[in-house]
This record gives C-alpha cells, sequence and structure tokens, in this order.
C-alpha cells in the first residue's frame, strides 16, 4: 500500500507540479490513512470502501481532530483515489461518492454560563482602560453584536432612555436590539468617566475609543476580549464572535423564540440561526452521556 503512496507523490510532483509542502502533506495523510486500514485487517486499495473512508472520518472527528485537518484529510483522500481508479489499480473510485460531511460542520463554540459570570465581574479598579473594556464585553455579551458591529457604533445609536441599540449590520441593513441594564450601567460609566479623557479635535462619534481617541479596530477589540478572559481566569482563548454564541447560545437554553433571536443576530435566513438548536441538542446529549448510568 504504501509502494501506491510513493508512485503517487512522484506523479503530483513531476506530472502536477505540486509544491513541496504540499507532497509532504499527501504523504503524511495517506500514510496515517494506511495505519488505519491496516489495523483493520484492509490490505490492500482495492479493498477500501466507502464505509472505510467514512469510518475513518468519523474516528478523526472523535479525536478532536481540528475539521480542517479532517476535510483536508478527505481532500487528500479523493484525489489519491481519482489517481488509483485513473491507473487501475482499484476497480472503482470509491472516495468520490462521498461528499464534504455536513455532520463534521464546525459548531460555534460558547461559553459557559459560570465562564460569563467570571468575564462579567467588574474590574478590581477603576482604571479608565479596565473600565472601557469592561463595558465592551458587557455591551457584546448582551446584545450579541459582531466584533464590525461594536467597531462602528456610534454614540446616536445607543437609546439609554429604551434599552435599545441601533446596529447597522452586513449589507448596511438596520435592526434594533434590546440592551439589559447591567450594560447600560456599565455603559453609562464609559461614557461619563473615561470617554470625554480620551476624546481629541480630531475624535469621531464612535462610541468605543482608543486610547488615542481614534475608533477603536476590530483587532484591538479582539485583544481586549481576550485579554480580559485571561484575566478572568478563562483557560481557552476567547474571541468576540464567542460571545456573540454565547449570546445566542443561552437565550435558546432559556426559551427564548428561534424567530426572535434570529432578529436580534440580525441574520438574513433562519437556517443560520438553526445552528443554536444543535448546539442546544449537543449539551443535552453530552449531559445525557456524563450523567445517565446507561449512557456508556
Amino acid at each position: 500500500m504504501q509502494a501506491l503512496i510513493d508512485e503517487f507523490i512522484t506523479h503530483v510532483a513531476l506530472e502536477r507540479g505540486q509544491a513541496k509542502n504540499t507532497q509532504e502533506t499527501y504523504q503524511r495523510l495517506l500514510t496515517q490513512f494506511t495505519g488505519w486500514l491496516q489495523s483493520r485487517a484492509v490490505a490492500r486499495w482495492g479493498e477500501v470502501t466507502a464505509d472505510h473512508v467514512t469510518a475513518y472520518l468519523l474516528a478523526e472527528r472523535k479525536r478532536e481532530r481540528a475539521i480542517g485537518t479532517i476535510l483536508l484529510e478527505l481532500a487528500a483522500i479523493r484525489v489519491f483515489f481519482r489517481f488509483l481508479y485513473a491507473n487501475r489499480y482499484v476497480p472503482s473510485n470509491v472516495a468520490d461518492t462521498i461528499d464534504r460531511p455536513k455532520k463534521f460542520k464546525a459548531l460555534p463554540k460558547s461559553l459557559t454560563m459560570a465562564e460569563v459570570d467570571k468575564l462579567l465581574e467588574p474590574p478590581p479598579t477603576d482604571d479608565p482602560r479596565a473600565l472601557r473594556d469592561h463595558a465592551i464585553i458587557e455591551v457584546m455579551y448582551a446584545s450579541g453584536l459582531r466584533v464590525s458591529e461594536l467597531a462602528s457604533m456610534r454614540l446616536e445609536n445607543v437609546n439609554f432612555d429604551t434599552g435599545f441599540l441601533r446596529v447597522i449590520g452586513k449589507g448596511n441593513k438596520e435592526r434594533i436590539v434590546p440592551i439589559g441594564r447591567e450594560a447600560l450601567e456599565r455603559l453609562r460609566l464609559y461614557l461619563d468617566r473615561v470617554r470625554p479623557k480620551l476624546v481629541t479635535p480630531h475624535t469621531p462619534a464612535t462610541l468605543f475609543l482608543s486610547d488615542r481617541g481614534r475608533a477603536l479596530q476590530r483587532s484591538r477589540i479582539r485583544l481586549i476580549v481576550n485579554r480580559c478572559a485571561k484575566r478572568a481566569g478563562i483557560a481557552r482563548s476567547v474571541h468576540p464572535h464567542m460571545l456573540r454564541h454565547s449570546f445566542a447560545t443561552h437565550l435558546l437554553e432559556n426559551g427564548a423564540d428561534l424567530r426572535v433571536i434570529q432578529e436580534m443576530l440580525g441574520h438574513a435566513d433562519i437556517s443560520t440561526t438553526q445552528v443554536y438548536t444543535r448546539v442546544d441538542s449537543q449539551r443535552l446529549k453530552d449531559v445525557h452521556y456524563k450523567f445517565h448510568p446507561r449512557a456508556k
């Protein structure tokens, strides 16, 4: 089996002109697949079925391999089997019948409620930067904003009397999103005690400002979120979109209607929002597996 892999690598190098890195990637992934097949008593490529390929990818998923890695493995197996079939080394191209598996689509990662509680604890200092950063975290979790929407949010988009944000989302579409009391209080604190000190003659009407009085860039907001998470003792990496996912997931877990969540997130299609029902179902499965005496 390894001899045919070597022949394939020579083929992609000489006839297809693939880069050295691509050759090495194919070699590594196909050799790994070969080892898995041999552990299941498959001795020749002609014995491999579509079920073998699917079972291998599922095994990789259970090993918590990255989605991108699994899809790369599938791509390598597909190209290899096209080569085998074209050269009549196998009776059929079993890999060509396997579509990009929908079940391998990455589910959005969200924070637990315990992690959110840690993240939203008020800073132990009155340092202006800490107050600003905490207001950013509060607003993002309370409203489910995209990082681009937060970065472009203007002063006039906040209505303290009604408790709503006017959001300009993708495609320049406008939506109105409610924001809770805690987030409004933190936002008011930032506006009263921090933002005036950052304003310069050239400062825009953007809600959140940098130390130099400019609009905060998206990359800077990402760093702020991750830094606050580390300071809160959250071990994993936290990014702004995870706060958006947490907003939607926690609403669904507490009984919110999917259409309402769709409207608040600004999704044009309900199918985009429906991914959160999969997250909730997976959470239920995890709880069942962990606690039911006959689940394992």
